[in-house]
């Protein structure tokens, strides 16, 4: 494009020009002197590069000079100038130092993020770990501290001072091994327990727990002030409340130190108004002899003649009595099975007692006829 060789052909006359050199040398008597220096050869892209700084300099008088035909190359003259760099005006330098300017940038930023990550480590917060579901273990043995502590109750609350061996015996077998079976009792007097009721078991730490019994007792006849005179009247029985320390250990609930004698509420609490179901007084009318067959047959224990079909219904023991079945009212409703609340008086003891129940009715049809029998019966008025 600016007049220079190309590369190819100057190999190729450099080739040529070494040929006929070799043949000069190795000819005698060709006309050159033995002492001669051999001539050099331009180098042509010396003389492009001088060229085109002339015509840089002044283009007219380059233009001028310049032969029609390239010059041959020169084979005198002094030794072959280095290569002359030509200055680049335009942007590829630029780019090139732009380039190698940002490459250099990021090595050293590569390099200082890698020396940060060493030198100072990376405060990256814990993942947050899920809590734990609780492991509870495995649950109190409720039902065997309630048997324990009340055996216990029965045992430690009577005593006798003819056989206090009794009362040793029976403690010994809920205390733990070693333990003295006396358990506070000083061996005089007697009193006798007449019911044992556990209630609440309210676990401790360590498997203990604390279970709540009361107990039925009566104390003994105070001896008679001289012989021959007569006994005193027995004190009237009563409850006292005792809390029983236990604990689980060897696979068995054991008795864990002394117990605890507390008191008894003289009442429950105040009971909440339930609403009762409507009654319906035209079936109440219509079924009331039903329910008094029932609980005649009831108290005589010939309850399968009364009830219905597949129905069973213990009989009451021998000794009751019906007096009368003081209401029946039955509920709101429908369908073949009805159920109301009857109010029964019986004898027993030599008394009258009255009591509550639910009874369940149902109907039971047989050809062209049908009637009411009892299914079912319940004490008291839950319904």
């Amino acid at each position: 494009m600016i007049g220079l060789p190309d590369p190819g052909d100057w190999e190729a006359r450099k080739q040529r020009r070494a040929k006929k050199k070799a043949k000069a040398t190795g000819a005698a008597g060709a006309g050159v002197s033995p002492g001669a220096v051999p001539p050099q050869m331009t180098n042509p892209w010396e003389t492009a590069a001088r060229q085109l700084q002339e015509q840089r300099t002044d283009p007219a008088a380059v233009s001028a000079a310049r032969p029609a035909t390239a010059p041959e190359p020169s084979t005198a003259g002094p030794a072959a100038a280095p290569w002359t760099v030509v200055d680049e005006h335009s942007g590829a330098a630029f780019a090139r130092r732009f380039g190698r300017g940002v490459l250099w940038a990021l090595v050293g930023a590569l390099a200082l993020l890698g020396a940060k990550s060493v030198l100072v480590p990376k405060n990256t917060p814990a993942p947050a770990q899920q809590a734990a579901p609780a492991q509870s273990g495995p649950a109190y043995p409720a039902d065997e501290a309630r048997a324990v502590a009340a055996r216990y109750a029965r045992a430690y609350l009577a005593w006798d001072e003819k056989t206090p061996e009794t009362r040793a015996a029976m403690l010994a077998t809920v205390l733990p091994e070693g333990a003295d079976t006396a358990a506070g009792w000083d061996g005089h007097g007697r009193q006798d327990v007449l019911a044992v009721e556990p209630g609440t078991v309210t676990p401790a730490a360590q498997r203990q727990a604390r279970v709540r019994v009361d107990v039925l007792v009566r104390p003994a006849a105070p001896a008679a002030p001289k012989p021959g005179a007569p006994a005193a009247p027995a004190p009237p029985a009563y409850w006292v409340g005792l809390d029983v320390p236990v604990v689980q250990a060897g696979g068995r609930v054991v008795i864990s130190g002394p117990p605890g004698m507390v008191g008894v509420p003289a009442s429950g609490p105040a009971a909440p108004e339930l609403d009762g179901p409507q009654a319906d007084a035209p079936f109440s009318d219509q079924t009331t002899e039903t329910v008094k067959q029932f609980f005649t047959a009831y108290a005589a224990g010939q309850t399968e003649t009364v009830t219905a079909p597949g129905a069973v219904v213990p009989p009451l023991p021998s000794g009751i009595a019906l007096v009368a079945v003081e209401s029946w009212t039955a509920d709101q409703g429908g369908g073949a099975d009805r159920t109301g609340t009857a109010r029964v008086t019986w004898q027993l003891g030599g008394a009258h007692l009255e009591q509550s129940y639910r009874v369940r009715l149902t109907r039971v049809v047989a050809a062209s006829a049908q009637r009411w029998q009892v299914a079912a019966v319940l004490g008291g008025t839950t319904t």
